[in-house]
């Protein structure tokens, strides 16, 4: 047969393992303690009928405990689950426990507002970002620049040794190398494929453009002079008559002979002497008269 008198006196007088005490009071470390403050109304041992509420992965639950239930200890507590709406889960809490304490109702009323609000704060939190500090050990630091620092001059050196090795074989130290490593061998005829293609690009870059221009004026000047060159007139006809006469001189004499004109003294006496010594023959000097749109021509022999 279950004393709650009894049990208190126990538990409060003698040695309690839930029981915290520290300088602002004395506290109850009880899963199923209402309020957490360790007395005679909330202490969850020293009472036979008991209900309170608790919190299984963000679901609330209604806990009960009567004293026709105190000698299975299985089947101790019975559980209800309240509704996520704060209204509706007052309701329930109203209907099982229509005929207990008023003040057990009350601060099990008060334990749901709470849980309530601290439930929405985690969700709020939940959503926030924050920055999360991490510590690391000096040793750690220090070992990561190290291995950097290896890395580094590790990378430095096998582009080294590449840029040696494929300068090298442009060069044909090598020869005919057949075991070649076959990535930086693609990776060099990629390179060399990209600059023949930004060769070509600058060169269709560089094409002039064709340019048309308007050209009528200038062939229209040019028919206009060989037009006005086609009249024939006295000089053309007088060089005429010369290298006919001149034709028929050598002609005669059967000789060829090439005359230079230079500029100077010398060449003009040359060329005063070579016309005395010639035969003067008679030239016929044509004149042309034009008279309203008719030509005339009439032919003089000059001595």
């Amino acid at each position: 047969m279950q004393h709650d008198e009894v049990i208190w006196q126990v538990i409060r007088h003698k040695h309690c393992s839930y029981m915290a005490k520290i300088e602002t009071g004395i506290f109850c470390r009880n899963p199923y303690n209402v309020t957490g403050i360790c007395n005679r109304s909330s202490c969850p041992l020293a009472n036979s009928r008991y209900a309170t509420i608790r919190d299984h992965d963000g679901v609330f639950y209604l806990y009960m405990k009567t004293i026709e239930r105190a000698h299975m200890p299985k089947n101790l507590w019975e559980r209800v689950k309240l509704p996520r709406n704060y209204e509706k889960a007052l309701e329930t809490i109203d209907k099982h426990l229509l005929y207990w304490p008023k003040l057990l109702q009350h601060k099990i009323k008060q334990r749901l507002t709470k849980m309530t609000q601290m439930r929405i704060r985690m969700r709020k939190l939940a959503l926030k970002t924050r920055e999360k500090i991490m510590t690391t050990p000096r040793r750690d630091i220090k070992r990561e620049s190290r291995r950097e620092e290896k890395a580094i001059k590790a990378a430095v050196l096998d582009k080294a040794i590449e840029t040696e090795l494929l300068e090298r074989l442009k060069k044909g130290i090598y020869g005919d190398i057949y075991n070649y490593p076959e990535l930086e061998w693609n990776k060099v005829l990629d390179e060399e494929k990209q600059a023949a293609e930004g060769v070509e690009v600058e060169e269709e870059e560089e094409e002039p453009e064709i340019e048309y221009v308007e050209g009528y004026e200038e062939l229209e000047d040019e028919e206009d002079m060989e037009d006005f060159s086609g009249f024939p007139s006295k000089m053309s006809d007088f060089n005429d008559d010369e290298h006919d006469s001149a034709d028929e001189e050598e002609d005669d004499d059967g000789e060829e002979q090439v005359v230079i004109h230079k500029k100077g003294k010398r060449d003009s006496r040359k060329s005063d002497d070579l016309g005395k010594s010639k035969k003067k023959k008679k030239r016929v000097i044509v004149e042309m008269e034009q008279e309203d749109g008719d030509v005339i021509r009439t032919l003089r022999t000059a001595s």
